[in-house]
C-alpha cells in the first residue's frame, strides 16, 4: 500500500474518531441537533482525502454512532443520515478535489445538496416507519433548526482544511491549467 493511500485511511479513521466523539460532546451540553457535531469531520474527510474516503466516512459515522452509542437511532434517522453524510462526504471530494473548485464553492454545495438527499431519505424512511414528514419538516430541520450549525460548518471547515494544507498534513488539490 502506498504512503498516500495509507496516509488517507488514517485519516479517515481519525475523522470518524471525531465523528464519535464530537456528538457525544455537543449532545452532552444539550447542543447536538443544534450544531450538527458529527457533519464536521465527514466533511473534513472528503474535502481532505477524497470523495471515495469521505463517502466511507459518511456511510460508516452514523452506523457505528447508531451501534455504540445508540445515537442516533438506527431507524428512521440513523439510516436517514447515513445517506445525508454519505452525500456531503463524496460531494466535498468530488467537487473540491476532483473538479477543482473553491472551497466554500465545493463546501456550500455539498451541503445543499446532503440536504436534499436528507429531505429525500427523510421522506421515504419516515413514510416506511408510519411518521408524518413532510416540507415544513424538512425546511425547520434542515434550515431554520441547524442555522448555528450551518454557520460553525462553513467557518470551521475550510479554516481546518487550509491549515492542514497549509502545514502539508494533507496535500492540496491539483489544479487544472486555464
Amino acid at each position: 500500500m502506498n504512503e498516500s493511500k495509507t496516509k488517507n485511511l488514517v485519516g479517515t479513521g481519525l475523522c470518524m474518531a471525531l465523528g464519535l466523539l464530537l456528538p457525544q460532546l455537543f449532545h452532552a451540553i444539550g447542543a447536538g441537533t443544534v450544531f450538527l457535531p458529527m457533519h464536521i469531520p465527514v466533511l473534513l474527510c472528503g474535502l481532505c482525502f477524497g470523495w471515495q474516503y469521505g463517502l466511507i466516512c459518511g456511510v460508516i459515522t452514523p452506523l457505528l454512532s447508531s451501534i455504540l452509542t445508540g445515537m442516533p437511532p438506527i431507524f428512521p434517522v440513523g439510516l436517514t443520515m447515513m445517506f445525508e453524510l454519505a452525500a456531503y462526504g463524496a460531494l466535498t471530494g468530488l467537487l473540491y478535489r476532483k473538479f477543482n473548485l473553491n472551497i466554500y464553492i465545493a463546501l456550500i454545495g455539498s451541503m445543499l445538496a446532503g440536504r436534499i438527499v436528507s429531505g429525500l431519505a427523510s421522506t421515504l424512511f419516515y413514510g416506511m416507519a408510519g411518521k408524518e414528514y413532510g416540507l415544513q419538516l424538512f425546511l425547520t430541520g434542515a434550515f431554520v433548526t441547524s442555522i448555528p450549525g450551518i454557520i460553525l460548518q462553513i467557518i470551521i471547515v475550510p479554516l481546518l482544511v487550509i491549515a492542514l494544507e497549509k502545514g502539508r498534513v494533507v496535500t492540496q488539490p491539483i489544479k487544472l491549467s486555464a
